[in-house]
């Protein structure tokens, strides 16, 4: 019934379907304090070629009449019990209309060897969900990244590429029950990388270590993010 009553009234107007039906962010405003939180990734993106400060030079060069403040919060090592423990402080005492979490890396990475050192799935889901009602509760609004790479190999051949995928989904389902934007950075690199990783190899082509970004890591992070804020 809503399918056909959007057909109706797009034929009225002489509007495109596609323009009303589509999906996007809401506008940016004026006064806009967006502030990205996550771990080592994001703490390294807000050096000056980092994807926090290219995505703070886009929206000032595009908006500049709104005046978009651009806060990083990244530590290095943070997991999402991490990002619990100090979302008042680093967060929420700045007064953010937009949050963006990037988050899972470590959640992933820090138990390979020991699982006692990572974050189980369950704990990982409820302490997003807990974070995202903390700062939807104050007023902002949440943008959802799913957790990028642990080596750059294809195909899965990665040793953790499983469980990432898990953790992946999890974010996933927690932007859908949260009602959050999504910014999939994880589907992102696994098809940059299928196409511009030829010789397979471990590292290099996003990162330089198998993690952190490279140049061309942070631009496409910075791409991919504020093509889900700004469209």
């Amino acid at each position: 019934m809503r399918t056909r009553h959007l057909l109706i009234f797009a034929a009225i107007l002489g509007t495109p379907v596609l323009s009303l039906a589509a999906d996007g962010p809401p506008a940016l405003k004026k006064g806009e304090k967006i502030v990205f939180l996550g771990d080592s990734i994001t703490a390294g993106g807000v050096a000056p070629k980092g994807y926090v400060t290219l995505i703070k030079t886009g929206l000032s060069e595009k908006h500049k009449e709104l005046g978009i403040e651009v806060i990083g919060a990244g530590i290095s090592g943070n997991k999402v019990p991490n990002l619990q423990s100090r979302l008042e402080k680093d967060v929420l005492a700045k007064k953010p209309t937009l949050v963006v979490i990037y988050i899972g890396i470590n959640d992933v990475w820090h138990g390979e060897n020991d699982p006692t050192k990572g974050t189980p799935k369950d704990k990982f889901e409820t302490g997003l969900k807990e974070i995202i009602g903390k700062i939807k509760d104050n007023g902002a609004r949440v943008v959802l990244c799913t957790p990028t790479v642990i080596g750059e190999k294809k195909a899965g051949a990665n040793k953790l590429d499983g469980k990432l995928d898990e953790y992946a989904e999890v974010s996933r389902k927690v932007a859908k029950d949260t009602g959050s934007q999504l910014c999939d950075l994880r589907k992102a690199f696994v098809d940059h990388i299928a196409k511009n990783n030829a010789d397979d190899k471990d590292k290099g082509i996003l990162t330089t270590d198998r993690v952190h970004l490279n140049e061309a890591g942070n631009k496409l992070v910075a791409d991919t993010i504020r093509a889900t804020i700004d469209k």
